[in-house]
């Protein structure tokens, strides 16, 4: 068993894909689930497993979001894990026999699939994100979408393994998270960045491009299509929304 590593869930309507995320996970004692307004059987399949410790609460964006689930961690070791996410064999491994430096935040690699389907470009597979710190040392940043840990005067470690990211079960979920993140990116950002109707096209257009043609997307057939339109999609909401935010704010 893991005694020294809490994994920490955020889960909401994910009844699809957190039975494993939560199978993967049976080796640490302490797993807090976080949820933050379950419909569907999320809650109930969390319940199923004896070392997970169930917590409903709100969403305030990502990064506060997941300092808040931390705190109901027992360990001081946290291990951010999405509730689409499967820690393979070889990182679990390596995470019970690990030694860790509470200076030195670690990173993770992901490899990403569409359903089953492993999306091998887009700029999706092999991200090295950081996932494993110490509370009593660093936190997450406080913002709403690309959320990250904050490591100023603390080292960085690439861990052996990998993070399965089952990240979407169908094309719905693409237009939902484009809604989702477009909107937390434009109310974090109303009044501190500028915006245009013209910096919306090109931002959506030039992601299209970027995804599909330079991280050669198209590698990935109709997957790689859906995910470099919902980048494109993404970004122009984002900056459409942002300059609908600053001209209310103005007209106030």
């Amino acid at each position: 068993m893991i005694g020294n590593i809490s994994a920490v869930v955020l889960a909401k309507n994910n009844e699809t894909t957190i039975q494993k995320t939560l199978q993967a996970l049976q080796d640490f004692e302490d797993v807090v689930v976080y949820d933050n307004g379950s419909t569907d059987r999320t809650m109930e399949i969390a319940k199923s497993f004896t070392n997970v410790n169930l917590i409903e609460g709100e969403f305030r964006g990502f990064g506060w979001s997941k300092n808040k689930a931390a705190s109901y961690a027992k360990n001081e070791w946290i291990l951010i894990v999405d509730s689409d996410e499967v820690i393979d064999k070889k990182l679990r491994e390596v995470l019970a026999t690990k030694k860790l430096d509470a200076n030195t935040v670690y990173i993770l690699n992901f490899r990403a699939f569409y359903k089953d389907i492993e999306v091998k470009h887009c700029g999706w597979n092999n991200q090295k994100i950081k996932r494993l710190y110490n509370k009593s040392v660093t936190k997450y940043n406080d913002n709403d979408v690309h959320e990250d840990i904050i490591t100023e005067e603390l080292q960085t470690e690439l861990l052996e393994g990998n993070m399965l990211h089952y990240s979407y079960q169908s094309i719905e979920q693409f237009v939902n998270k484009a809604n989702t993140y477009s909107t937390l990116f434009a109310k974090n950002n109303a009044g501190k960045k500028s915006s245009s109707p013209a910096k919306a096209f090109f931002n959506g257009a030039y992601s299209f491009i970027k995804t599909y043609f330079f991280k050669q997307g198209f590698r990935d057939g109709y997957v790689g299509l859906v995910i470099a339109y919902s980048h494109m999609v993404t970004n122009f909401y984002k900056y459409i929304k942002l300059y609908e935010l600053n001209k209310e704010l103005k007209g106030k």
